[in-house]
């Protein structure tokens, strides 16, 4: 089955030279139901630790003469009339005295809308299926920006660099504390079909409704919470990422790899266990055994994120809502358990994680982060998983100039310790992009575990 794995090339050596030429804040087109002075309750979900940072993607279109006229005008226009259903985008984040954080409006806010200019063609850009961190200046930084900053920022930002070929990407920075994915993928379809139509399109009704997830009182933490836990890492897995400059690699997996997988999975057993539950065992297993992890007895943890949406019955959540409505599940195996025992093991242990996460749990949850209110990411033993196969990126992403040739993210080495599965671009494809961090010396030792799956 190895050849239904196909490692992508390596990332060249690229600078994009590109100049600023314009940028505006914008604001809503009409009246919205706040005032300076107002603020607005995130939930516990909204403004735990691992939310507090900005999602950086970029999506790249070809050239169509008849069809890239005036892309900043069009998408600064549109904006503008979604920012009124999505008024809470125009916004900022601030902090409040017991360290909880709200959004606050005042003077002079909104969402903000640059305009760059590249000499370079997207041909010059290298391979355009697949993340890479050359990509960094296509997405708006301000000069000084301290890393994690939400604090007083605008919380939406796009970047349009137009290329020499005509081509363009838009770069944006969306602040996660507003939204997890599948609500940004709400909020960016509104946006696409509004500047694709040149009219206000907004269903479902977009919902704020943070004060469903109030913690309750008094508090009730029910669960040990081990995603949460600080734990100082008496294993070798942190320092050989954080002490190397990792090197972000991106490995193709076919439908007929993942289903591969998912039968080596399935094993002899009852349990009717996902592509997820397969694919991310199947990584997690690659990862350790390519890093070579020591102690051997040392506890690991797998972390990846559960949308609780369908789960909220009481009462349920409204369609509209694009807050932060997602669990953190939590796998933990010995890494001696993680390299003797067979995949269908490791397997169960992420569909136990999986089916742990309810409604339950998810209150659990919110009164922990109220109680401790956690102010660091933990990464001890960790690996992340975060799924983005879910979400319709590419079917989201026609603002009027057809399909991106590439819509995700840029760069994952700033936290080595996350793995994004992403949908391949390709209109019909049904592939997954398996994106990791690994330091150099073991890049060749995860593609042999990954590909080769006689061992699994």
């Amino acid at each position: 089955m190895a050849s239904a794995c196909i490692q992508d090339v390596q990332f060249p050596p690229l600078h994009i030279p590109l100049h600023i030429t314009h940028k505006e804040i914008v604001v809503p087109a009409g009246p919205v139901p706040v005032a300076p002075g107002d603020t607005l309750y995130l939930s516990n979900l909204d403004d735990m630790i691992g939310c507090r940072v900005f999602t950086p993607t970029v999506y790249f279109y070809r050239s169509n003469p008849s069809k890239c006229n005036n892309v900043v005008e069009k998408l600064r226009d549109a904006l503008a009339l979604v920012l009124v259903p999505y008024y809470p985008f125009s916004g900022r984040i601030r902090k409040t005295d017991n360290g909880k954080l709200e959004i606050f409006f005042g003077p002079n806010q909104g969402a903000l809308v640059v305009e760059a200019h590249s000499s370079m063609a997207l041909n010059d850009l290298g391979e355009l299926s697949v993340p890479n961190p050359a990509w960094a200046p296509l997405v708006y930084h301000f000069s000084n920006e301290e890393p994690y900053k939400v604090i007083d920022m605008p919380l939406l930002i796009a970047q349009v660099t137009y290329f020499s070929c005509g081509g363009f990407s838009i770069g944006f920075r969306l602040c996660h504390c507003l939204c997890d994915g599948i609500g940004a993928m709400q909020f960016f379809n509104a946006w696409a079909a509004t500047t694709r139509l040149g009219n206000l399109v907004a269903s479902p009704e977009p919902c704020w409704d943070r004060e469903y997830f109030r913690p309750r009182d008094p508090p009730i933490i029910k669960y040990p919470h081990l995603e949460f836990m600080k734990i100082m890492d008496g294993s070798t897995l942190t320092r050989s990422l954080w002490e190397v400059k990792p090197v972000q690699k991106c490995y193709r997996a076919s439908k007929r790899f993942q289903d591969h997988i998912k039968s080596l999975a399935q094993g002899n057993t009852q349990n009717n266990y996902s592509t997820f539950d397969a694919m991310a065992a199947h990584i997690w297993r690659s990862w350790v055994k390519a890093l070579d992890v020591k102690p051997l007895d040392y506890e690991l943890r797998l972390t990846f994120t559960v949308n609780t949406r369908h789960m909220l019955k009481e009462p349920p959540l409204k369609e509209g809502f694009y807050g932060n409505a997602v669990c953190i599940a939590c796998a933990t195996s010995k890494v001696k358990e993680l390299i003797d025992h067979p995949l269908p093991d490791t397997a169960n242990l992420v569909h136990k994680a999986r089916l742990s996460i309810n409604e339950d749990y998810l209150r659990s949850v919110v009164d922990y982060i109220e109680v401790r209110r956690p102010q660091m990411l933990e990464f001890g033993g960790k690996l992340t998983i975060t799924q983005w196969t879910r979400f319709s990126l590419y079917e989201t992403a026609d603002f009027g100039w057809g399909r991106p040739v590439y819509a995700g993210p840029i760069d994952l080495r700033p936290t080595p310790q996350v793995c994004v599965l992403l949908p391949e671009g390709g209109e019909n494809s049904t592939g997954m992009l398996v994106c990791i961090c690994l330091p150099e010396t073991a890049c060749k030792r995860f593609e042999e575990l990954f590909c080769n799956t006689d061992n699994a």
